[in-house]
């Protein structure tokens, strides 16, 4: 997936973009080309799990590298998203940066050689020792830029996967349990919309209405499908019974009131500020926001369950390290790295609300927190991460979040958003010469 909790930036023109992604001056004050500063980049809010973690890992890189600085930049999401291709290929390139994995992303810049290939550290340090294979898919990619094998691109130091936040209060004061099934959590949604509440907090503009669609897809679906849909191991059918149940139900769910027919142009930071102020009492994100939750709700209590009866769930290990092939202290970013796979780097991230890849659970002491690695550990071990939707393809974010758009609006049916979708994604495959 995808983790977009900021909102989104747009640039008036291409050089504009160079200027913001790098951080260049006319100065020059600011050259970090000699080896005593490491850039870093990612877009981690500082009370999420891994901003915690990550702060924690620049005290000690600089401890443990005298003489060094990191010059750390916090960006956004969509800023990183949109403009990675020229960022990576300018000379203000950083060192290190967070990314996002997946064929159309960390795939599409390793294909065309903007990525270091990591292999030879990997082996070196033993990362590969660290990471379940599982976890590992979406670090590798081949020639094509297709995951799952080929080279190391990148490095995860924490999973992630989307599940259902609820405020118990809400539920409590109208006598309800957490759903089993999705029969159940659509009655539970009737209870809130007869009572005059909207039940879900959902993002139209950005990720999160996507990753509620993939949710309904996964219901009907089994592994085999999404290998099809996200390594192309087989065809898929964008009429068949997981794409059109996924579509129709979606739609159907705006009709019901489920969702704000305003829903279209709600930010991801206004969806969760929406949860927060329990304007809703349920919201259908990934664990990123669990730690923006543990310290930003004072005022109820909550929990999460995972999405009702599914054995599948939109999930993975989290977004990568990458080292741009430009950059120019790769020696200092593989240090970097290193220092966020250690254990009390791991625990901490544990500690903080986030899911660590090589933690010692004994470490882990909130409560809250065991449950969320919990549940993830369940969904891993039987092979239930299926990923995301808008990973198949290059711009395949936009195509889906229009076509999720035209669902809440009403200005398409299911069957011409799923024309809509299917095109790009078909095309795709042509340009790769794939034809399962």
């Amino acid at each position: 997936m995808f983790v977009a909790k900021s909102r989104a930036v747009f640039w008036p023109t291409l050089v504009a973009v160079a200027l913001a992604l790098s951080g260049c001056t006319d100065s020059g004050d600011d050259d970090t080309s000699g080896s005593d500063v490491l850039t870093l980049w990612h877009y981690e809010h500082a009370t999420s799990a891994m901003g915690i973690a990550w702060a924690e890992a620049i005290k000690q890189f600089e401890t443990s590298h005298p003489g060094v600085t990191v010059k750390f930049e916090q960006k956004e999401f969509e800023q990183i998203r949109q403009n990675a291709g020229i960022t990576l290929n300018a000379d203000g390139a950083p060192d290190l940066l967070e990314y996002n994995k997946g064929n159309a992303t960390a795939g599409t810049l390793s294909k065309q050689g903007l990525l270091t290939d990591l292999t030879p550290q990997v082996t070196r340090r033993g990362w590969d020792e660290l990471l379940a294979p599982s976890l590992q898919t979406t670090a590798r990619y081949d020639d094509q830029g297709i995951m799952g094998s080929g080279a190391w691109y990148g490095i995860p130091n924490y999973a992630e996967y989307v599940m259902v936040y609820y405020n118990k209060d809400m539920f409590a004061e109208r006598g309800l349990q957490i759903p089993t099934t999705l029969d159940e959590f659509q009655t539970v949604m009737d209870v809130f919309v007869e009572a005059g509440v909207t039940p879900l907090s959902v993002s139209g503009a950005e990720y999160p209405a996507q990753q509620i669609f993939y949710e309904l897809v996964l219901s009907q679906a089994n592994r085999s499908f999404v290998d099809a849909y996200e390594r192309y191991q087989g065809k898929v059918d964008f009429a068949g019974p997981e794409m059109t149940f996924g579509a129709n139900t979606f739609a159907d769910w705006v009709r019901k009131g489920y969702i704000n027919e305003d829903a279209a142009s709600v930010k991801a930071e206004d969806m969760s500020a929406g949860f927060q102020e329990s304007r809703f009492p349920m919201v259908i994100v990934g664990s990123w926001l669990y730690g923006e939750f543990t310290s930003g709700i004072k005022d109820f209590q909550w929990g999460t369950f995972l999405f009702p009866g599914n054995k599948l769930h939109p999930g993975s290990s989290g977004n990568l390290w990458v080292v741009p092939e430009k950059a120019k202290n790769k020696d200092l970013a593989y240090d970097f790295i290193d220092i966020t796979m250690k254990p009390e780097i791991q625990n901490l991230l544990g500690n903080s609300g986030g899911i660590p890849v090589a933690a010692d659970p004994s470490k882990i002491t909130d409560e809250k927190n065991r449950e969320l690695i919990a549940n993830f550990t369940a969904i891993e071990s039987t092979d239930g991460l299926a990923f995301y939707p808008d990973w198949p393809a290059p711009g395949f974010y936009d195509v889906l979040g229009v076509a999720i758009q035209d669902l809440i609006n009403g200005s398409k049916t299911p069957a011409q958003v799923l024309t809509d979708v299917a095109g790009p994604y078909h095309d795709n495959l042509t340009s790769l010469g794939i034809n399962p």
